[in-house]
């Protein structure tokens, strides 16, 4: 398989999360032999594990998908100085150094979605732009509305992973920056975690007062 077939299948699978080979063969439009060859191979890298899963009738379906190594493809922005950063920065001016900091750099974020994100657009527009803009700071982000209502921010990757993980404070208030970007008329939650141990992040926008 080509290199870009062997890009798309990783890409896939962080997008999409665990996947079977006739699955993946669908999505990129090779047989299922190629996908399994597909699957082999970057598994003998260490880029994909794979988990047999018992379905409802017949025999258990084999689900791909990324292991620690595979993620690491899609880095996490400047993890190695970000984190020096981090400990130089408590080294100097402690805990509150860094929780100014980190308050710094919410006002700022919010300060740059808000001029993105236009209030006067419906609440689907704006969680649309909003995940345009978070897709554009590499977190692989995208909208998809709900048979509910609710619309997801789903966010596939994490750019400061590292970062979030030594000092969870990083993203201790996105919930709160996203819920005054997007406005009143809506109600924001989190529904999966990246750091309590979910595949990627996601928010529920669920919209109020309609």
């Amino acid at each position: 398989m080509s290199a870009s077939t062997s890009g798309q299948t990783l890409f896939l699978l962080k997008m999409r999360g665990p996947q079977t080979a006739q699955q993946l063969a669908l999505l990129l439009d090779i047989t299922s032999m190629g996908a399994r060859r597909q699957l082999e191979a970057a598994q003998e890298k260490g880029l994909v594990a794979f988990e047999d899963v018992a379905d409802k009738v017949g025999r258990p379906s084999r689900r791909w998908q990324l292991t620690a190594t595979g993620h690491a493809r899609f880095p996490d922005r400047h993890a190695d100085l970000t984190l020096e950063l981090i400990g130089q920065v408590k080294t100097l001016f402690g805990d509150d150094g860094l929780d100014k900091l980190i308050s710094a750099r919410e006002r700022s974020s919010e300060a740059a979605y808000g001029k993105l994100v236009d209030p006067q657009l419906d609440l689907a527009q704006r969680v649309e732009r909003l995940a345009r803009v978070r897709d554009g700071e590499g977190y692989m982000a995208n909208a998809e509305a709900q048979d509910d209502g609710s619309i997801l921010l789903v966010e596939n990757h994490c750019p400061i992973c590292a970062a979030a993980t030594a000092c969870q404070n990083f993203c201790r208030s996105e919930l709160a920056i996203f819920q005054r970007v997007l406005g009143k008329d809506c109600q924001v939650e989190r529904s999966e975690y990246l750091l309590e141990g979910g595949r990627r992040c996601v928010y529920r926008i669920i919209p109020i007062g309609t």
